[in-house]
């Protein structure tokens, strides 16, 4: 395969204007002139309100259709104006591919009593209380789209954490009690904290049958629905590796395997990276992060900075069919959890 070129079409401080869509449909032809082929947009669903940059995701079945949330379009516009982009895009030749959040979600209409134990934030597997109940945030009933498309509804036992218990006013990270609960087993999820699995809000919990089936529905009515030629992945080291690596080739053996999918596995260390792509059976690229923190310790140490080390430990050097380099995201933006911006000076060469 040639080299391809994807443009990440947004970032963290755009304007909440609702011309996000309308602004990429105008630019088509011109991302195509500057020889872009694929370009990332960002997330598309109802997420916690207007101006949410869209990983509080609320409502995936919601592409800025329905009233909810206060609002009926997204940060980025409406539906129709995101499903004239994508179609722009491809009108030029580039591959429209979109941010997919299955992480958790945010925002839930009502209070549902479930068991909890709390768990430490530094270390997940050890548990700081005895089980007890919590009111927490954990029904998704999604009343202003009134059961369009879908007439799932999330409760609690679709979740195995949360962070707030509105019983007590209280934030923390709460383990779900109940059958077959628990987080992702230990070599399915990124180690840090003990295990990764729960990032905020609701977290996903990819036991439970239902849960599975519902993301599955969800993928095959998006992908007709709108005409994405491929997905970024977000947050994937939260996400059970076995659902993802089945998962991906589910959808890959649906859309065909030119469906392009590319993964967020933030994580630097060289043997997670080939650990992680060899339990995904490498069905996907991941972004080349150990390569981005080379491309910002390069530009921060100037001339103290060996070159010849560039890519020591990344993903293009160990598995360059699998790497999506990049040199900054949003993610890196100064101001934002993962801050690691290359400095402007360094960015051209980066």
């Amino acid at each position: 395969m040639t080299n391809q070129t994807a443009m990440q079409y947004f970032e963290w401080y755009l304007p909440s204007d609702g011309q996000h869509w309308n602004n990429l449909a105008e630019d088509a032809q011109h991302l195509a002139d500057l020889g872009i082929s694929h370009v990332w947009m960002p997330p598309a669903f109802k997420a916690t309100n207007k101006d949410d940059v869209g990983y509080g995701v609320y409502d995936l079945f919601d592409l800025g259709e329905f009233d909810q949330k206060g609002t009926v379009r997204t940060k980025y516009g409406l539906k129709e104006e995101y499903l004239n982009a994508i179609k722009q895009l491809k009108e030029v030749g580039i591959v429209p591919m979109a941010d997919v959040v299955l992480n958790h979600k945010a925002a839930a209409d009502k209070l549902e009593t479930f068991e909890v134990v709390e768990v430490d934030p530094e270390d997940r597997t050890q548990e700081i209380s005895e089980p007890f109940e919590i009111e927490g945030w954990t029904h998704f009933t999604f009343d202003g789209r009134n059961k369009a498309y879908n007439d799932f509804e999330w409760h609690w036992y679709h979740f195995n954490g949360t962070d707030f218990d509105a019983k007590r006013n209280k934030s923390g990270i709460y383990l779900i009690q109940g059958d077959n609960k628990g987080w992702a087993d230990n070599d399915l999820v990124d180690n840090e904290n003990g295990n990764f699995d729960y990032l905020m809000y609701a977290n996903l919990d990819y036991k439970h049958p239902e849960v599975i089936e519902n993301i599955y529905e969800w993928a095959d009515w998006f992908v007709e629905t709108t005409g994405v030629q491929g997905f970024r992945m977000d947050a994937i080291k939260h996400i059970d590796s076995f659902f993802m690596r089945n998962f991906i080739r589910d959808v890959k053996e649906k859309q065909g395997q030119d469906f392009y999918v590319f993964g967020e596995f933030w994580n630097g260390n060289e043997e997670d990276n080939n650990t992680y792509l060899e339990k995904i059976e490498k069905r996907f690229d991941l972004v080349d992060v150990p390569l981005h923190n080379n491309l910002h310790n390069a530009s921060t140490a100037g001339a103290d900075y060996d070159l010849t080390t560039i890519f020591d430990h990344s993903l293009v050097k160990n598995h360059p069919e699998h790497a999506v380099t990049f040199v900054d995201n949003h993610d890196t933006q100064r101001g934002q959890a993962l801050e690691s911006t290359v400095e402007e000076w360094f960015k051209p060469a980066a």
